[in-house]
């Protein structure tokens, strides 16, 4: 089953998909992942990365650093964070989606991506068609009405491009708001 979880910021939606993740993988008896999507470039980010870490740790999860190209992750190559080759028969928890389009459009090695959101709108559909076991969580950026620059308007197109495509093609669509959930699909 894939799941698509979005919420707010601070609202309980990690937490969330952790726990439906570990059910899942639970229930099947198979490998549990977490595909880290996020690219630390500075102190902050490591200090969050490491404290994502501790909260994850006992829950079973191996990580699985892929923040680009999500579908390389399940390729024979590919490895886990233990170094473990991932199987992609397991569950995987995408957190998040946000980040990855961030990474795709906005690389660090190169100028920026404006077709990255129609790519990577193909790519994870074709990562839950392969795994067929994912929770994908992403940001509702949507609620404010305020008009930002150019740039930024592209990415929130972007990500709503990203989260339309992944509502279509779950079995369950989330929204986590101040801890209550409501189920759409």
């Amino acid at each position: 089953m894939n799941i698509f979880i979005s919420g707010g910021c601070k609202n309980g939606k990690s937490m969330h998909a952790q726990e439906l993740a570990r059910d899942m993988a639970r229930e099947k008896n198979v490998p549990l992942y977490y595909l880290a999507t996020m690219i630390p470039v500075d102190e902050e980010d490591r200090a969050r990365i490491r404290r994502h870490l501790s909260e994850r740790e006992g829950w079973g999860f191996d990580t699985v650093e892929q923040g680009r190209n999500i579908c390389g992750c399940l390729t024979p190559q590919a490895r886990t964070v233990s170094g473990m080759p991932v199987n992609p028969g397991g569950v995987f928890l995408l957190d998040s989606v946000t980040a990855l389009l961030s990474n795709e459009m906005f690389p660090l090695d190169g100028p920026m991506d404006l077709m990255a959101a129609e790519r990577l709108a193909g790519e994870l559909t074709e990562f839950a068609r392969q795994t067929g076991n994912t929770v994908f969580v992403s940001d509702y950026l949507y609620a404010d009405g305020c008009r930002f620059d150019e740039t930024t308007e592209c990415y929130r197109k972007g990500l709503a491009l990203l989260d339309r495509t992944l509502a279509g093609l779950c079995d369950q669509v989330i929204e986590v708001s101040f801890g209550m959930k409501y189920y759409y699909k």
